[in-house]
């Protein structure tokens, strides 16, 4: 078990940089922290240094997701750890080269996926500049897998996550900390993203969301409505790039973890939607959350070099 406190950020590679990356600061609501010709940082209404991070390259696909750890000590301890069960380091501890530094280390998950392991991340203590939506941190990221039983294998026995829920044998519900999953994995013929979720305040930011996005012609492609499985409120839209993005609230907290039982959802549409106002995705949502195959961190990298 290697101590993983919180989900900090993700980072995407894009084709369309600057398109995608003006949508999130004009219409999402986050805020440009730095950029250079090849990357923007996104900082949201929280204390976290960024919480999204866009790459220029050739492809759609991860570049990596980072998970918070109290200290030095727990990133060097982990790195031993993940070495003695032979699994790759992308780089070793060390000081991070990215917005908000911090000391940190890389490895790839087995299928290919690049995770990032940091503390002493420099936060945010000045005032967020309000706006009518302001998503505050990454609630939580769902990623489709090959292998659901191997996949959660080894984030529970690896990396100490722990099961909330499963939707049926479809998908699986993983906690690091109280929020009701922070990581999630769907079955699907391929690894690759699946959504990306934005936490807002309230269901009336929600609301406000929607509407902000509807003024430059995107429409929802699923919601709003709240989910059987962690009980949030939520809707989904595609971005210029084509990931798929969800603003989401009210998920549900575990507060005892001993005497929390995972449950395994059916899935029907009452569940899958709570209110019954936007049912199961259609068949549209369901493709684009399928997203591209993802070969993995490092071919996605040599194809941006």
């Amino acid at each position: 078990m290697l101590g993983i406190t919180h989900l900090r950020h993700i980072s995407l590679f894009t084709p369309v940089l600057k398109e995608q990356a003006d949508f999130y600061e004009k219409v999402w609501g986050l805020d440009k922290l730095q950029e250079d010709e090849n990357n923007v940082y996104f900082r949201g209404a929280g204390s976290e240094n960024h919480i999204l991070h866009l790459t220029a390259g050739e492809k759609r696909g991860l570049h990596h997701i980072a998970f918070g750890m109290i200290d030095k000590n727990a990133v060097d301890t982990a790195a031993e750890k993940l070495k003695e069960l032979g699994i790759p380091l992308v780089s070793e501890p060390g000081y991070l080269d990215e917005a908000g530094a911090g000391y940190g280390l890389r490895f790839l998950d087995p299928e290919g996926r690049c995770i990032e392991l940091s503390c002493w991340v420099e936060i945010h203590t000045k005032d967020w500049s309000k706006k009518n939506v302001d998503p505050i941190k990454l609630n939580h990221v769902v990623m489709n897998t090959k292998d659901i039983d191997m996949i959660t294998d080894f984030y529970t026995k690896i990396l100490g996550f722990k099961v909330t829920d499963w939707s049926e044998h479809q998908m699986v519900f993983l906690r690091c900390n109280k929020n009701h999953h922070s990581l999630a994995f769907n079955q699907d013929v391929h690894a690759s993203v699946n959504h990306i979720a934005y936490e807002v305040g309230s269901v009336d930011e929600v609301m406000r969301g929607i509407s902000n996005v509807r003024k430059v012609d995107v429409e929802p492609m699923w919601g709003p409505g709240r989910h059987g499985p962690g009980n949030n409120i939520f809707c989904y839209f595609r971005d210029p790039a084509g990931y798929v993005m969800e603003y989401t609230c009210y998920l549900t907290t575990v507060e005892d973890d001993d005497k929390w039982q995972a449950l395994v959802w059916k899935r029907v549409p009452h569940l899958m939607d709570q209110w019954g106002t936007a049912g199961p995705p259609p068949p549209g949502a369901r493709a684009s959350m399928q997203g591209d195959p993802d070969e993995g961190w490092a071919t996605k990298l040599a194809g941006k070099q």
